[in-house]
């Protein structure tokens, strides 16, 4: 006997790796030059230099078995401290290397918190749009997705559209901002709202609902925005972090949980996370990496490049009349199907070329997101085929 849940989910992919497998097939047809392909959030920008020194360095002077050998379960203490000691800089929060579990990304991450918190008929808000995998990551670990209608108008956060779905079963709330898809920064006012409401809330059910902060584009950010440290507004928080963007690193898998001290019963949810990681073999996430993060955890992105993408991308697609949402953070990008049609936008954006997700799969219908980290050569190059595409659609 095989699973059928797991095997659907194994049989039904991603709409953003389909889409990603499909420009592959295609740039064997018609030159890879010749599609414009903006499904993935793989970042163009490369890894800052230090990393590929850090690197060497390590390879070079560690013990190869220390080097390559497994950490602790919830990983090296020095990596550990390291991160601990840069987030008390960032924050001024009183984070130490035993509030921090390494995980090999942050979709590990997430996972083993919504499992240590998967208590039964447990249910998780989702805040649409969110990431795709959300649901599949809550609703085979234990919870129920719940999902809040996104807000088109502006995608904030509000909080009044939230307390209708919460409920005595809520464990928690998952909160990613800046936003994929929508590259939208929750305001500190919003937040603020919504830590009032849960607070009440908690209050009235008898016990804590959590806010998962997924945050792997935290320090990308634009036009002077700030992603607010959350804990600092609502104490029952707890951080899902990934290197992935912040250094362009997706392919190497590192990231970590931090369950702050401030955290209701802080002490047994780590211990939580720490279970959930080992039931499912999620433990010593890669060594080399972590030590790399040791030396290299205060760097920052490189701006540039992305903010020249948005900006020149929303230019000519808003020039064009198309209706886009201008990103604050993230490297991506909400535009409305012409017609309220993502999945024949999408459909018809392939007869030129262009691939963009439709933005279904992240509970918001009409729209399709775009991924602004792609080289700017091929936005300069995608134009005359946006150009053809909105003809199509009488624009």
């Amino acid at each position: 006997m095989i699973a059928p849940v797991m095997m659907q989910h194994g049989k039904t992919k991603s709409p953003i790796r389909e889409l990603f497998e499909y420009s592959l097939k295609q740039a064997a047809i018609v030159g890879r030059e010749n599609v414009f392909d903006f499904s993935i959030g793989n970042p163009s920008v490369p890894p800052p230099r230090q990393i590929a020194g850090t690197i060497r360095d390590l390879l070079d002077d560690m013990e190869p078995l220390a080097l390559h050998g497994y950490t602790p379960a919830s990983g090296a203490r020095e990596a550990k401290e390291a991160v601990a000691a840069d987030l008390r800089r960032r924050t001024g929060d009183d984070i130490g290397p035993d509030n921090i579990f390494f995980t090999c990304g942050a979709a590990p991450a997430l996972i083993a918190v919504i499992r240590a918190l998967a208590v039964e008929n447990a249910e998780v808000i989702l805040l649409a749009p969110y990431f795709s995998e959300y649901p599949v990551f809550a609703s085979t670990n234990g919870m129920k997705p719940v999902v809040v209608p996104a807000d088109t108008a502006d995608f904030q956060l509000h909080a009044d559209q939230v307390e209708p779905y919460i409920t005595p079963h809520t464990q928690a709330v998952i909160v990613n901002s800046p936003n994929n898809p929508s590259g939208v920064v929750y305001s500190r006012e919003s937040l603020e709202a919504l830590g009032e409401v849960l607070t009440r809330k908690s209050r009235e059910i008898g016990h804590p609902i959590y806010i998962i902060a997924d945050e792997p584009y935290r320090e990308l950010t634009y036009d002077g925005e700030d992603a607010p440290y959350i804990p600092a507004i609502y104490p029952n928080t707890v951080i899902c972090y990934s290197y992935s963007k912040s250094l362009s690193m997706p392919g190497e898998r590192i990231g970590y949980v931090c369950v702050p001290n401030c955290a209701a019963d802080s002490a047994d949810l780590y211990a939580a996370v720490a279970g959930a990681a080992r039931t499912l073999g999620h433990v010593c996430a890669p060594s080399l990496m972590q030590r790399v993060v040791s030396y290299d955890t205060s760097l920052r992105p490189d701006m540039a490049a992305y903010d020249r993408n948005r900006l020149r991308l929303y230019m000519e697609l808003t020039e064009l009349g198309f209706r886009c949402v201008k990103p604050r953070g993230a490297f991506y990008m909400l535009m409305e199907a012409p017609d309220g049609d993502s999945l024949g936008f999408s459909e018809r954006g392939k007869e030129f070329n262009i691939l963009m997700v439709p933005a279904d799969g992240f509970g918001c219908p009409g729209f399709v997101r775009l991924c602004t980290c792609v080289s700017y050569d091929m936005i300069l190059r995608s134009l005359p085929a946006f150009h053809k595409l909105a003809k199509s659609y009488g624009l």
